[in-house]
């Protein structure tokens, strides 16, 4: 099995191609994941270097969101035609899953799964706010959310202390591109806590889709955006001169 992993949740694209044990036949970071022809263009240098064809590709995963609307939107739609092209399946993973696999497999866990303590990945989100997700063991604490930086560090204890169950705190490490855009945030995590992981890579996202019950959303598959976007904030029932939103 050839599987193509793509991610563009954030400025940097990850792409990637691997084999059904997940080993990488070839991968690269592309930092132009808002522009369609850009991600493209990086897709066929990964299958020239894997010297995979498309049409030698089995399936195709995409990290979903949370993340940038126009980068989640680009990822989709690239993904989605790549699969509808090569008549492959498309599977979808949680970008912010993707991410806490890479910080895991920086921590040297085998197969980017960290059994023993808890990984919370962070994405900057734009409008003074981060997208956020915890996981332990390859499995979600909780929903992800869209949370601003101050309540990122009650809102970990909270989760930690559920999982914990009146036991022993597992260890908290720290991943993203959100202490970037909120510096602050190194105070919470510490200067050993915050991993150099700080955005999805897509050999993370064809890991994970591997590992997934491989649901095919080629048809019916969108972003996961967790918020409104300013435009449906500003304009609830539809930009002012544009057709109106249809109630379903």
């Amino acid at each position: 099995m050839k599987l193509l992993g793509i991610d563009t949740a954030t400025a940097t694209a990850g792409i990637a191609i691997v084999d059904q044990d997940g080993r990488v036949l070839a991968e690269a970071r592309h930092a132009t994941a808002s522009r369609g022809a850009d991600v493209l263009v990086a897709i066929d240098q990964v299958c020239r270097a894997a010297a995979v064809a498309p049409a030698e590709l089995d399936a195709i995963a995409i990290g979903a969101g949370p993340g940038s609307f126009t980068g989640l939107r680009i990822g989709m739609a690239t993904a989605k035609g790549i699969a509808f092209a090569a008549r492959r399946p498309l599977w979808a993973v949680s970008s912010l899953a993707a991410l806490a696999a890479d910080a895991a497999e920086e921590l040297g866990e085998p197969r980017a799964i960290h059994a023993g303590g808890v990984i919370c990945a962070t994405l900057d989100a734009r409008r003074g706010e981060l997208y956020a997700g915890c996981y332990r063991g390859g499995s979600a604490l909780g929903p992800e959310r869209v949370i601003p930086p101050g309540e990122l560090a009650a809102w970990v204890a909270e989760l930690v202390t559920a999982e914990a169950g009146g036991g022993p705190a597992p260890a908290v490490h720290f991943a993203g591109d959100a202490i970037d855009a909120h510096p602050a945030l190194a105070a919470l995590a510490g200067a050993r806590t915050w991993l150099a992981a700080r955005t999805p890579s897509g050999r993370a996202v064809a890991r994970l889709a591997l590992a997934s019950a491989r649901v095919d959303v080629a048809l019916g598959g969108a972003p996961t955006y967790i918020r409104p976007s300013e435009a449906e904030v500003k304009y609830p029932d539809g930009v002012p001169g544009a057709l109106r939103r249809r109630d379903t």
